[in-house]
């Protein structure tokens, strides 16, 4: 069989793949069609431009791809009540009606007989909306401008229907592969029930288009989607591209029953500049010898774009493929399950509504329960009022602070870890965790005991991901830290010298990209250089990050999520003030 062929035999339920498919071989991704050259003109790797949206575009040079920037100047739409005003589509209907003829022939040719041709679009619906705003801006404006949200999402559905249509008309290919990253490793951004409300219903538009032009359906989400299988398969994605290892392969397989392809499974950890050879074989035979014999799978990695950061990476991903191609396999029906169980969120109805943590009926009627109890339900509209009463009430602002704003914020951050809040709920928490201390800091100053401790946050420098970061800082400053929050790319010798001139406590690193972790160790040497080593916690965190990698380097804790970080980081305290 060709790689085609091979690929329409998976979209078959009953398909018969003679092996398996080596990452992208079935793909001739048609990259540069007049569309993309026009919105992405002058995007090239280590380059900042500005988008046909007015988005501020970054492409660092050891990165998979590009990444918007915010600041208070930079950010297109500063307030969603003005989005009509604020944001304006770009103009393809009328900039990008030549070269399509010359650009289909090239690509038809390259794709042959033996693989698919494929029309690639970047930046879905949701992507759209936090290049525009800002991530933390989209996710609580769900729930505090839901009409606005979904005004603006359904004018960006018009853009890219208006794309799609240009696209399938312009290149006639056989796939169209789409771009929409809904989750982070081990979660949705947001709640299931809110990722139905918005995004549902204009995806079923836009990959119904796609489906009744006779294009086959690819979704690209490097993500945790697993709540919202079901979802995926009845708005028309026959292949799901991304598939990280954390959303437990073979149960995603027996789950779907042949209704969807999956494609992934090789995670980012794998390509790095350090990683060798045994290593990355040892990785890819472990990998294929879970997933490899499982029907509608195919291995690659799992970036939206053929072809691994670190060039040596690649070509041992294939050989190893080809290898376990050349042996023989029985396909297994009792899938080796390794990862973690899960259930599917089959109630589609339930309305879009703040998490359902609550604290007992005795403790919510108390000025301080309805503190925290307001906290939790992220009624920022109702935070001073509750505050402004529990003051009345002769409560002392720390006790306010303690029992009453860190405990909701530790709940909060408790049901996030359990899967039971999203990011936008932890978001609103973390707003009304603002709105009461703009009330209570200035009776908090004089207070030497209003903080346990202080903590300079960052994103390591050549690393511009912020949004991890961003929730170990909402959940140190819910848990009562004084933080300093660097932002990213933030040069070693910037967190030292803070550490230093602000006599920090704790440094917090986190990084994204597996080429940058390396500023970890020089973050804990400058630190030994400047004789501050033992008067500081080092925590480092992110994507790539491992516990070995943290001992490594000889920094102090490691966690994988905000709630663990916040924890770790009031024990290290603990144990700093205990008496040796």
């Amino acid at each position: 069989m060709t790689p085609k062929e091979i690929f329409l035999e998976l979209l078959k339920k009953e398909g018969r793949p003679e092996r398996l498919l080596d990452q992208y071989e079935a793909l001739q991704m048609a990259l540069g069609d007049p569309v993309s050259r026009y919105l992405r003109a002058g995007q090239v790797r280590g380059s900042r431009t500005i988008d046909r949206w007015g988005v501020t575009i970054l492409f660092p040079e050891d990165a998979p791809g590009t990444i918007p920037y915010h600041s208070e100047e930079a950010t297109v739409l500063k307030d969603i009540t003005r989005w009509k005003e604020e944001v304006h589509a770009p103009d393809i209907k009328s900039n990008c009606q030549e070269g399509w003829e010359e650009f289909r022939k090239i690509q038809r040719e390259k794709a042959g007989n033996q693989r698919l041709l494929a029309g690639f679009m970047g930046t879905g619906i949701f992507e759209q909306c936090h290049f525009l705003m800002g991530f933390e801006d989209t996710l609580t404006n769900f729930y505090e401008h839901p009409k606005e949200m979904h005004e603006l999402i359904d004018y960006i559905l018009s853009y890219r229907l208006e794309y799609v249509r240009m696209l399938i008309k312009g290149l006639q290919p056989d796939v169209i592969f789409s771009h929409d990253d809904w989750g982070a490793k081990n979660q949705l951004f947001m709640k299931p029930e809110i990722w139905r409300e918005f995004f549902k219903e204009p995806y079923r538009k836009f990959y119904g288009e796609i489906r009744d032009a006779g294009c086959i359906a690819i979704h690209h989400s490097d993500s945790y989607l697993v709540p919202i299988l079901d979802d995926m398969v009845e708005i028309g994605i026959q292949c799901w591209q991304g598939i990280l290892p954390e959303n437990n392969i073979p149960e995603v397989v027996r789950h779907l029953d042949g209704r969807m392809i999956v494609m992934g499974g090789v995670g980012a950890e794998i390509d790095r500049s350090d990683a060798t050879e045994e290593e990355i074989r040892e990785y890819m035979r472990k990998m294929l010898k879970q997933n490899g014999s499982l029907e509608h799978f195919i291995p690659s990695i799992t970036y939206g774009l053929s072809g691994t950061i670190f060039k040596h990476v690649d070509p041992i991903i294939d050989e190893e493929i080809a290898r376990y191609n050349n042996e023989l396999h029985f396909r297994h029906y009792n899938y080796p399950v390794t990862g973690k169980k899960y259930a599917l969120s089959t109630d589609k109805n339930k309305s879009a509504s703040h998490g359902e943590q609550k604290v007992s009926d005795s403790v919510r009627k108390s000025p301080l329960g309805k503190v925290a109890d307001v906290l939790m339900k992220g009624n920022r509209n109702r935070m001073e009022k509750v505050c402004r009463e529990a003051l009345d009430a002769g409560y002392a602002p720390q006790e306010i602070l303690n029992k009453g704003l860190i405990t909701g914020m530790t709940e909060v951050g408790n049901a996030f870890s359990r899967g039971e809040v999203f990011v936008p709920e932890m978001l609103m928490s973390a707003k009304c965790m603002t709105t009461a201390l703009d009330l209570l800091k200035p009776m908090l100053v004089a207070d030497a005991s209003a903080s346990l401790g202080r903590v300079c946050i960052g994103t390591v420098q050549g690393d511009m991901h912020d949004i991890g970061k961003n929730l170990v800082k909402i959940m140190l400053e819910g848990n009562g830290f004084d933080v300093i929050d660097l932002g990213s790319d933030v040069p070693a010798e910037t967190f030292v010298r803070t550490a230093k001139e602000e006599k920090c406590d704790i440094i917090c690193c986190s990084a994204l990209l597996t080429t940058t972790i390396e500023e970890m160790r020089k973050v804990v040497e400058g630190c030994k250089a400047a004789g501050i080593r033992e008067d500081v916690t080092i925590m480092v965190g992110g994507a790539p990050v491992t516990q070995d990698f943290c001992d490594s380097i000889g920094a102090d804790i490691y966690t994988d999520d905000a709630t663990a970080a916040a924890k770790a980081a009031v024990q290290a305290m603990e144990n700093r003030q205990r008496p040796a």
